[in-house]
């Protein structure tokens, strides 16, 4: 009886073993399929991050461009906004370089997706479209404050890139070397 035994169980040892190779490599695959659900998840997750991180550095890097021009030139009221061919326009007039009936000017602006600089006497005839692209900026909105109520020498800059928070920057008053628009 022992010999039965023996041959009925190693009779079963195969039957195992045909159950076990698919559950193992059905195992695997699951393996592998989760995997790459997570590489590419992951892979969306790094992009956004990208995208944003990108984003910032070009507003705040053009934020610290136009505040370094303004406070560059902030003497004696070289700082307004203007609209030209119908769009707003920070100008900055440098009276350092300019001499007899020639003035020169700095306009800051965006012109069809890009943060431009125009550095043109006023009366070259030069047009918006001569600028020089300085980065990728998809609008821009300035204006000059008016002065509070008690402090008639205030004079604040706002201006607001690609539609994100408003940076505000104060002007020189006329007890400081600025004068009044």
């Amino acid at each position: 009886m022992n010999r039965q035994t023996q041959h009925s169980s190693a009779g079963r040892t195969p039957s195992f073993g045909n159950v076990s190779a698919p559950f193992t490599w059905l195992l695997f695959l699951l393996f592998v399929l989760c995997a790459l659900f997570t590489i590419m998840i992951g892979s969306r997750v790094y992009e956004s991050i990208q995208e944003k991180d990108s984003r910032i550095f070009s507003q705040d890097t053009s934020a610290a461009y136009i505040k370094n021009k303004v406070r560059q030139a902030d003497r004696a009221g070289q700082i307004s906004v203007r609209e030209m061919e119908e769009t707003p326009v920070l100008c900055i007039t440098d009276q350092e370089l300019s001499y007899g009936d020639v003035t020169y000017e700095t306009y800051i602006y965006v012109r069809d997706g890009w943060l431009m600089e125009l550095f043109t006497s006023a009366d070259s005839g030069l047009t918006l479209a001569d600028g020089i692209p300085v980065m990728e900026c998809g609008q821009a909105e300035f204006e000059i404050l008016t002065p509070e109520e008690g402090q008639p020498d205030l004079r604040l800059l706002s201006f607001r890139l690609d539609g994100g928070e408003p940076s505000v920057i104060r002007l020189m008053s006329a007890e400081e070397g600025g004068g009044s628009l």
